[in-house]
């Protein structure tokens, strides 16, 4: 089994000795992943893979210059999502890790992969959610007038966008916004909020108790 951050504890720096073994699963440019490569020793993660569905992403680029093991799975070789999926079981089951983080890794995930890895996955979404789950984010939040946009971090349930909220962080939506200058300033959240929430997972504080329930040192959010 994958070694379980929060076995012991350096008490000069109160980070945790083992860190926790990860894989990130991207389709793009990966800037999530990069705040992440850049802080891993900070939230004790170890990032033992990132796993694409584009062959073409950067975020592998990202990673190989990390020194990080890379995989790319092309979906045109299976016919149904389901295989694609049971594909990606395998490989993170041979990896053997504790954490599934979702950086922009557009594809729907199937219930049978979820299931698997039930309590384990954690996605990041452009919005405050629930509001505007799906995609074209910002433009939706520009359109609707919204005052305030942001960034969520949950945990991944069979419904798109619509497991349990951990955490947000919030952008005031100024009225010269366009969509390209609200994504600019989520996406520096984001890297804040990420790197946060997972170092919650990474030291046993968070847990997902239901498929609507979660808590954080003990305390349902």
């Amino acid at each position: 089994m994958a070694h379980r951050s929060g076995d012991s504890l350096d008490r000069r720096t109160g980070h945790n000795l083992v860190a926790m073994r990860a894989v990130i699963l991207i389709s793009g440019n990966g800037s999530n992943l990069q705040s992440l490569i850049d802080n891993a020793k900070k939230i004790d993660l170890e990032i033992c893979s990132v796993i694409s569905n584009k062959r073409a992403a950067f975020g592998l680029k990202r990673a190989e210059q990390a020194h990080i093991k890379t995989h790319f799975v092309d979906p045109n070789l299976f016919k149904i999502r389901e295989d694609f999926d049971k594909k990606l079981i395998s490989i993170i089951d041979d990896i053997d890790v504790d954490l599934i983080v979702l950086a922009g890794f557009m594809r729907i995930l199937s219930p049978d992969f979820i299931n698997h890895f039930s309590g384990k996955i954690l996605n990041i979404h452009p919005s405050l959610l629930p509001k505007f789950p799906g995609l074209n984010t910002h433009q939706k939040a520009i359109d609707s007038k919204e005052k305030y946009h942001g960034a969520s971090v949950h945990f991944v349930t069979e419904e798109l966008d619509g497991g349990p909220v951990i955490s947000q962080e919030i952008v005031e939506v100024d009225s010269k916004d366009t969509e390209h200058s609200l994504a600019k300033k989520v996406l520096e959240k984001e890297h804040i909020l990420y790197p946060r929430v997972i170092h919650w997972y990474t030291q046993n504080r968070l847990k997902l108790i239901k498929k609507d329930c979660i808590t954080l040192d003990g305390n349902i959010l």
